[in-house]
């Protein structure tokens, strides 16, 4: 009998899922979040779908099975928790934290500038009214150090990072990066493309999005996790951040499968098939 195993974990105020077979006590891990950004709704969804997909088709779809008996996942549905809950409530397309500042009136922190990589250089801001505000020092905001502090206490068994964003239809990986990300990347979106015919570009953040400095993907390469990856999801633009309801299954659909094929060239580099 194989016992899948789910356990939720709270990180300060944030939640995330712990799941993968119970075996081995130091399996290696990906770590998977969703929200960093309040106004991307199709993050958070795409979070709640993989665990929902991962825990029901476990024993029914062999790659799935393969990956959580060999790996285990760390899920957290919503990175900025307080951001995301003013998007909702007041403010559709709020990005920053809620974060207060004592100089200014206005309130928050970019989430994905305010890591300890190259802060609050090209591509990030350092006036607080802006969307890109680096905050006042890296890890200022209680999201990202508490994050931060997980990745880095358990980086040795934590090999693979995702970070889902929107939008854009992009594949993003790192600055300086080894030719097997490029590999994966592109496997990735073309296992994306094969559900419903959706192109994603992929490569290098800075010359395929825009240069940014502070970010979560920079971050963890630089931190010793040596795969790491940006998702910007639907669309590029006709619906940009209100991607209407009869596009979430599509997308989380796709996407499950770049991720899914992310994470098996990943088995695959650790435990080779003889």
């Amino acid at each position: 009998m194989h016992t899948l195993w789910y356990i939720t974990v709270k990180l300060k105020e944030l939640v995330f899922c712990q799941l993968g077979k119970r075996s081995r006590p130091q399996k290696k891990a990906v770590w998977i979040d969703c929200g960093v950004h309040a106004r991307e709704w199709i993050g958070p969804a795409f979070c709640q779908w993989f665990v929902k997909e991962a825990i029901s088709s476990y024993q029914y779809d062999s790659v799935m099975t393969r990956l959580l008996d060999q790996l285990n996942f760390y899920v957290m549905p919503v990175f900025n928790v307080d951001g995301y809950r003013f998007s909702w409530t007041t403010d559709r397309f709020w990005r920053k934290t809620r974060s207060k500042n004592h100089k200014f009136h206005c309130r928050g922190v970019d989430a994905n500038r305010n890591w300890k990589v190259k802060w609050c250089d090209e591509g990030a801001s350092s006036h607080p009214c802006d969307d890109t505000y680096c905050g006042p020092y890296p890890e200022s905001e209680p999201e990202v150090k508490a994050v931060a502090k997980f990745l880095r206490k358990h980086k040795k068994r934590i090999k693979a990072y995702i970070s889902i964003h929107a939008y854009a239809q992009m594949l993003l990986y790192p600055y300086s990066y080894k030719y097997e990300i490029k590999s994966y990347s592109q496997n990735a979106v073309t296992a994306l493309y094969s559900a419903y015919g959706v192109r994603y570009r992929y490569g290098p953040a800075s010359t395929t999005l825009y240069v940014s400095s502070g970010s979560s993907i920079d971050w963890a390469y630089r931190n010793g996790i040596p795969y790491a990856f940006a998702f910007e999801l639907r669309d590029t633009g006709y619906f940009g951040f209100l991607l209407p309801e009869s596009l979430i299954n599509p997308t989380c659909t796709e996407t499950m499968r770049a991720v899914k094929a992310i994470a098996s060239a990943f088995v695959s580099l650790l435990y080779p098939v003889s």
